[in-house]
């Protein structure tokens, strides 16, 4: 629909701009003849220059549904500018050869400096005398050879010029809408690219995850019933929070923190005391809004890959707000875990992987080159930070 969209409004310009061209001359006569009142209104003056305007067009129409598509849509450039190229000569050597009957004096003052017809006309005998040989009676008088093509005045150079003057501006009014078109299907692409960025990451997240927490709920219903039913009220506003809110471009910070929250709770019940976990948000997220399910493949991949049932770990999460180079609001959101080489060796993927790569993709979409996203590691921690524009 916006691809239509743009090419009606071109017509549309197209019609405005020949509408106006081919007004002027009917408002001209008309100011000319309220402002004079011995001059009457006559249509052949304006039909004249309709006459030459309707030359303009023809050539127009089909430079801008022939030619100009094997410029802007098929790049066929050198058939292009040759094409151009014989119809501005053709149209040069059009106007070279056409009459000029504007220029004729009126019909009055030629009568005025015409001579008598016996002052024209010479004597018999004296015609006789000066005709040349040539003219004899049994041969026919020689016509004068036809002149090479060439502009007796400015008037049709003039022309010529206002012809290409035209051509370019018709090849500029496309190549614009043609590059607006470009970029309306460029921005649907990267939002459609988008939505399966998060369909997968919602797909990716669902499986596991619920299944895990679900046998999680199964055994605490017989050790703490209370915490069961906890559990369960923070899975179902999990999925609530996955299913439905996180449906939107942006999302209040506010909901991000507490997906993060009962997300977090859930997967800690699988682990014990030996993992040590902090989170910090800013006290005041009022207006703050983020895309939506922004962080949460960094503390799953934390989860995943940095936390040993054997041995002490730790996550650590932190985001807080600061002023960038240019004085801007920005939100710093860092990530760092334990690594433990025991899990990477009974074959489980580094941490990163695709993951990683479809975060960066999602990231670029979203952000282009205003954001930053680091990731480094020793050989026993592991620590992402993102650093991202602000919206409030």
């Amino acid at each position: 629909m916006t691809i239509k969209r743009e090419k009606r409004q071109e017509t549309l310009v197209y019609i405005v701009l020949w509408g106006l061209l081919f007004l002027a001359p009917v408002l001209s006569l008309y100011i000319r003849t309220t402002s004079d009142t011995g001059m009457t209104f006559d249509w052949s003056e304006v039909f004249m220059v309709w006459r030459r305007f309707g030359m303009f067009f023809a050539v127009f129409l089909v430079h801008n549904y022939l030619l100009a598509p094997l410029f802007v849509s098929r790049q066929k450039k050198l058939v292009y500018f040759s094409i151009v190229t014989v119809l501005v000569a053709a149209f040069a050597v059009f106007q070279c050869q056409r009459p000029h009957k504007d220029r004729r004096p009126p019909m009055e003052q030629m009568d005025d400096r015409r001579p008598p017809m016996e002052e024209m006309r010479p004597p018999m005998e004296e015609m006789d005398d000066r005709r040349p040989p040539e003219f004899g009676h049994d041969r026919q008088p020689m016509r004068p050879p036809m002149g090479k093509p060439h502009f007796r005045d400015g008037h049709e150079l003039v022309q010529v010029i206002v012809l290409i003057l035209m051509l370019g501006m018709n090849l500029g009014v496309k190549i614009y809408f043609r590059q607006r078109e470009d970029m309306q299907r460029l921005t649907e692409l990267e939002h459609k690219n988008l939505e399966q960025q998060l369909e997968y990451l919602k797909y990716q997240l669902n499986p596991h995850f619920l299944m895990n927490t679900l046998n999680n709920i199964h055994a605490l219903v017989d050790i703490d019933g209370e915490r069961a039913k906890e559990a369960v009220i923070q899975l179902s506003k999990i999925l609530r929070y996955v299913l439905y809110e996180s449906n939107h471009q942006r999302v209040p910070m506010a909901k991000e923190a507490e997906f993060m929250d009962n997300y977090t709770q859930l997967m800690r019940m699988r682990y014990t005391d030996k993992l040590r976990f902090s989170v910090s948000f800013p006290d005041d997220v009022t207006g703050i809004t983020v895309p939506p399910l922004l962080f949460i493949s960094f503390v799953e991949n934390a989860f995943k890959h940095g936390v040993s049932y054997q041995q002490e770990s730790f996550i650590d999460i932190e985001c807080r707000c600061t002023t960038g180079r240019h004085s801007e609001n920005r939100l710093l959101w860092t990530c760092r875990n334990s690594k433990h080489r025991k899990a990477n060796a009974i074959g489980m993927p580094a941490q990163g992987g695709v993951g990683m790569a479809n975060v960066r993709q999602r990231l670029d979409l979203i952000y282009g080159d205003d954001y930053t996203l680091d990731v480094s590691e020793t050989d026993n921690t592991y620590e992402v930070t993102l650093d991202i524009p602000l919206d409030a």
